[in-house]
């Protein structure tokens, strides 16, 4: 007269375990794309703000250029052997380099090119 039957809950320790897994490396992958992307717009970020900081000096550089084929000699400029340079901010750690030589009513750029601030 025993003749009760027991019954087992199902064994579903294994699968819990596996989706409760699944999840967590789901949230560690999105956060992972999360920091990823802030990292990306941050650098995006200041390379555009460089690129807009020297195409600032250059045309700054440009005018004084203009200036120097008109025949005046601007502030900051130096004249040495027909040789005129000068230099244009573009950060407070470099500066756009600029060397021209006056060969009779010709003009050649001998430097043109961004230096460290510090030299």
């Amino acid at each position: 007269m025993n003749n009760i039957k027991r019954s087992f809950p199902p064994i579903v320790g294994g699968s819990s375990l596996l989706v409760i897994f699944a999840v967590l490396c789901l949230t560690v992958f999105a956060l992972l794309t999360i920091s990823t992307a802030k990292a990306e717009r941050n650098l995006s970020d200041v390379s555009a703000n460089a690129v807009v900081a020297y195409y600032g000096a250059d045309a700054e550089a440009e005018i004084i250029f203009a200036q120097i084929r008109s025949g005046e000699i601007p502030d900051g400029v130096t004249v040495n052997d027909n040789i005129y340079s000068y230099s244009c901010s573009i950060s407070p750690s470099l500066s756009l380099y600029v060397e021209i030589r006056k060969s009779g009513e010709d003009f050649e750029v001998l430097c043109w090119q961004p230096v460290s601030s510090n030299r």
